[in-house]
């Protein structure tokens, strides 16, 4: 969540020294706080217009982001609540203990395995593989060293039996507390199960709670002043209708903000690198988004959900190092501090440099409540690359029988809004029906890979009346597989269902997943755009060397046409030097403060009065 408050006014003439902030990190939290005397306005007369007090509001994501609109870098919080003894995981997911699971990750990393000896080193040299018998001979004989007989850290106080608890508090639960804990964000969407307090209305409530907590604790806003703020809802780029609508109910009803903008976090990520085209790449911890920009607009057809991003990179480390004779025995997937170890492990260990090779000596330290404080030594090998590179063999992680690439599919329609995409396509004319019942046979007459009904469509009708359809694209035939560079073109008489169907349930790699939003950009000119300005943000790919990694994987996989007339291919993973998990975050900072969208408002008395429908009236892209 990003949660700004200041005067809009003085933005542009306002800078962060200017304003006397001091930077101070919370460690183990993942927190910025800035220390500084600036306070927000709070009137002490009815305002005039509200819009001298901002805020925006990001939400889809593990650890929400929050600061004042001046500062650059924003607060993080975990989205995560701990209530009085249902617990959410973090690592752990299904479909990890099918019988398949252990053949899938094994199949993957051979693949992995094959990838990298088939990359030169820098040097013309081949990379010599490391067996992870080399190392564990080393591992098993090491025995952690005892650097204090406290570790310092402390479980959650809990004496006084608080309702719930928010972030870090939360994570240091002791576990023979009864509380529950959940996680109301789950791979980019509302985190909606069969479990206790897995209903919407319960996750809403969480939402409220964890967001009204960090407004009042680290921004120092009571919940009383809100209605002197406006708010940015930043939402992904495959969203659900239904959730959009209710969280715009809570944030204007419940917490009462006095307006509120949505849009879509990868035209955001634009604003916020300065970018006016760019495929947006973000690889977050549970999910993986990809989709293409142009001018300001998030092309349908380009967008895919890949189900998996940082936090299966840290399971699949942690198999990896334990197949290397990992020495910290006592590492469990249900402990939620030993996460936090596997997550920090991951960041500091693990690359994508191919000229990085051999064994090599680390160490860790492990500080756990009522326990010494541990210093385990350990050495690793090839590891620290194959893990990171399970994102482009997805088959490493070991995932069966989910669904791993998301679609948008068309929406259901809400009895509040009656001009919906379900009208439009009632009342098309006849002729139109014609058209495209014509354009239909032709599509589905086609061999090869499935053909979208939306390619070459650019007008805001025909997104109304097919919004959800998605189309496979003709080059991307042989991305339907993880890992495998070949499978047999759909059959012709296939159901367009069970095309997306059979889509759904492929694991692509994210090379071959930016290669096929590219390939479904409508036209050979943006496809060009898109390949000259790949923007990868979120804090999923921050490795050593991912951007040179990426960039190669991309030029050795692209469309032999393209090749010949792409001047020059780029990734960027830094625009301006910015923390690629904070530049959404920035660009609805941006968007706030823009004189264009001063019309995109909605505030709190017109969603009172025509609900849902403001959306579709306001909202900067095709609701």
């Amino acid at each position: 969540m990003a949660l700004t408050g200041a005067p809009a006014p003085t933005l542009s003439s306002t800078s962060i020294s200017d304003c006397g902030y001091t930077p101070a990190y919370l460690p183990g939290m993942q927190t910025w706080l800035w220390n500084s005397s600036f306070q927000p306005l709070k009137p002490t007369s009815p305002p005039a217009p509200v819009k001298h007090l901002i805020c925006a509001v990001y939400e889809g994501r593990r650890c929400p982001q929050a600061g004042r609109l001046l500062i650059v870098i924003p607060l993080q919080v975990y989205h995560q609540q701990g209530q009085a003894a249902y617990r959410d995981s973090w690592l752990l997911r299904d479909g990890l203990s099918k019988p398949e699971s252990t053949e899938q990750r094994q199949n993957g990393l051979k693949m992995v395995d094959q990838a990298i000896w088939s990359k030169k080193m820098s040097n013309g040299a081949r990379r010599i593989p490391v067996s992870p018998d080399q190392a564990r001979s080393y591992n098993r004989q090491m025995r952690p060293a005892i650097l204090d007989h406290s570790s310092g850290a402390k479980w959650t106080n809990t004496s006084n039996n608080p309702e719930f608890l928010v972030g870090e508090e939360a994570l240091y639960v002791n576990p023979l507390d009864c509380y529950n804990i959940h996680w109301p964000i789950r791979r980019g969407q509302l985190n909606l199960h069969a479990g206790p307090g897995g209903s919407l209305t319960a996750v809403l409530a969480d939402l409220e709670v964890i967001w009204s907590h960090a407004i009042q604790k680290y921004l120092e806003i009571p919940l009383k002043d809100l209605k002197y703020y406006r708010c940015i809802l930043l939402i992904p780029d495959i969203y659900n209708k239904q959730h959009v609508k209710e969280l715009v109910n809570m944030i204007l009803m419940k917490m009462g903000f006095s307006g509120i903008i949505v849009h879509q976090e990868s035209v955001c990520a634009t604003f916020g690198s300065g970018l006016s085209s760019a495929c947006i790449v973000d690889v977050g911890d549970q999910k993986t988004s990809v989709c293409c920009v142009e001018d300001g607009v998030s092309h349908r057809n380009t967008r895919l959900c890949l189900a998996y991003g940082g936090s299966d990179v840290s399971r699949c480390f942690y198999w990896l190092m334990q197949r290397a004779g990992f020495p910290y025995r006592d590492c469990q997937l249900t402990n939620k501090l030993d996460c936090l170890l596997l997550q920090h492990l991951k960041e500091t260990f693990c690359h994508l440099d191919q000229d990085i090779s051999g064994l090599q000596d680390h160490e860790f330290q492990i500080r756990h409540p009522d326990s010494p404080a541990l210093l385990y030594q350990f050495r690793l090998g090839d590891e620290k690359l194959q893990a990171p590179m399970a994102l482009f063999y997805p088959a490493t992680f070991g995932i069966v029988g989910q669904k791993m690439t998301i679609l948008q599919h068309r929406s259901q329609g809400d009895p509040e809004d009656p001009h919906d995409e379900h009208y439009l396509l009632a009342t098309q004319s006849k002729q139109e029906q014609s058209s495209k019942a014509t354009a239909d046979r032709k599509s589905m007459s086609k061999p090869g890979a499935f053909e979208g009904e939306l390619r070459g469509q650019s007008s805001d009708i025909s997104e109304r009346i097919y919004p959800q359809e998605v189309e496979l694209g003709s080059s991307q035939g042989d991305c339907m597989i993880p890992g495998n560079d070949s499978e047999e073109p759909l059959t012709a008489h296939m159901s367009r269902k069970t095309a997306i169907s059979q889509f759904e349930g492929k694991a692509l790699g994210l090379d071959k997943a930016i290669l096929h939003s590219i390939d479904c950009c409508a036209s050979d000119d943006t496809k060009k755009k898109m390949y000259s300005s790949i923007l990868v943000v979120g804090g999923g790919l921050m490795f050593h060397r991912a951007q040179e990694f990426l960039q190669h994987r991309i030029l050795n996989k692209m469309p032999p046409s393209f090749r010949r007339v792409v001047e020059n291919v780029e990734v960027i993973t830094r625009p301006k030097d910015m923390d690629p998990r904070l530049i959404a975050w920035k660009g609805g900072a941006v968007l706030a403060c823009l004189d264009t969208t001063q019309e995109l408002w909605i505030y709190q008395r017109e969603w009172q009065r025509f609900g849902v429908r403001m959306l579709r009236e306001r909202a900067a892209f095709v609701w």
